[in-house]
């Protein structure tokens, strides 16, 4: 099935005429249901790497193009848009407070908590996570099992440049309040981001718990315990800081205490 549907996506992304055709538009909508239900995903990982699928990606760009904008009625408030919203939420085990919104076409799985949010298109979240107060998750933003999105938090999609790979957030990751993560950055199985870290493609991380400091880019690894720094860069102008993410550590048993404090709430049916 996946083979046909890629291969029909592929077609229309050359030769957009072919979006007229009630087969193509078929099959786009069907892709864009198959991630509604997390039967497909934008990337996954193969056991080695991430894997970014464009053909998903182009079939999700396409969609924008078949779909006609719509007026969406929620009660007394209005929308007027091209994606439509999720819904049956009791069904998929999901529990949404008001003003929570995920677009169609997102996946939430089991046990997953949307506190007043917003879920785009594409994006993956798995059991058990948390997406906290005015948290945004981005479009084909894949984020794993029992995350913790603090309040206020920015996850950037990346849905183009398709061959991209989009934000990841692994496993068991804690994410401080208003911290921003973006332009595919990769943040490995548990670690802690303390608030207000911003990741982009061009920033800095620097590992300085050794005794020499070290330079990553684009890539948090596993249990690292990060927190917002600054480093001095000559401008023209003067020398000026300029902001970074440091590593100070790595996570331990009193951290891994600390930030199951939620999952240890919900389970008991306590709002968090």
């Amino acid at each position: 099935m996946a083979e046909e549907l890629t291969l029909i996506v592929e077609a229309a992304w050359e030769h957009h005429e072919s979006l007229s055709t009630e087969k193509t538009r078929r099959c786009i909508r069907e892709v864009i249901d198959l991630l509604d239900q997390g039967r497909l995903r934008v990337a996954g990982f193969d056991g080695q790497q991430w894997i970014t699928y464009e053909w998903i990606k182009k079939a999700i760009i396409l969609y924008f193009l078949i779909q006609k904008s719509e007026t969406i009625h929620v009660g007394p408030l209005e929308f007027h848009d091209k994606i439509p919203l999720k819904k049956n939420y009791d069904k998929l085990g999901v529990r949404v407070a008001p003003h929570a919104i995920a677009r169609y076409g997102s996946y939430l799985a089991e046990g997953v908590v949307l506190m007043p949010s917003y879920v785009n298109i594409g994006a993956y979240v798995d059991t058990g996570t948390m997406i906290d107060t005015w948290a945004t998750v981005g479009s084909c933003a894949q984020i794993g099992k029992h995350v913790h999105l603090s309040g206020g938090v920015g996850i950037g999609g990346v849905l183009e440049p398709v061959q991209a790979i989009p934000v990841i957030i692994e496993d068991g990751c804690f994410i401080g309040s208003r911290s921003i993560i973006v332009e595919g950055v990769h943040v490995g199985k548990e670690a802690v981001l303390g608030a207000n870290v911003v990741l982009t493609a061009s920033t800095k991380i620097l590992d300085v718990s050794g005794s020499q400091t070290t330079e990553l880019t684009n890539y948090i690894p596993p249990r690292s315990v990060v927190i917002p720094g600054s480093y001095a860069k000559s401008f023209p102008a003067g020398n000026f800081q300029v902001p970074c993410a440091l590593i100070i550590g790595q996570r331990k048993e009193s951290t891994d205490r600390k930030t199951s404090l939620n999952q240890a709430l919900r389970e008991f049916e306590v709002p968090v």
